[in-house]
């Protein structure tokens, strides 16, 4: 299934997408701003069903998604979570 993950972030420079479907690399995603004054940017995945959990990298800052669920992590701090159904 077709997954789209946006974050608002109209002053960064490069934004990142990370998680379990990356293998938590950190320059594993690209994402890409609607346009060159957007104020989002975005991509799309697609995954199979399951949940998984996934951070957006903002200029090198390590950041949940704020319209996800958040559940805390070994480190200390929190994974957003985007279940995806069959």
């Amino acid at each position: 299934m077709r997954v789209r993950f946006s974050v608002e972030a109209p002053e960064a420079k490069k934004v990142l997408l990370a998680g379990d479907f990356t293998d938590w690399q950190a320059h594993a995603r690209a994402m890409r701003k609607a346009s060159p004054r957007g104020r989002r940017f975005s991509t799309t995945l697609t995954l199979k069903p399951g949940n998984y959990q996934y951070k957006f990298i903002v200029d090198g800052r390590w950041i949940t998604d704020p319209k996800a669920e958040a559940i805390a992590n070994p480190f200390g701090t929190h994974n957003s979570v985007v279940t995806v159904s069959s």
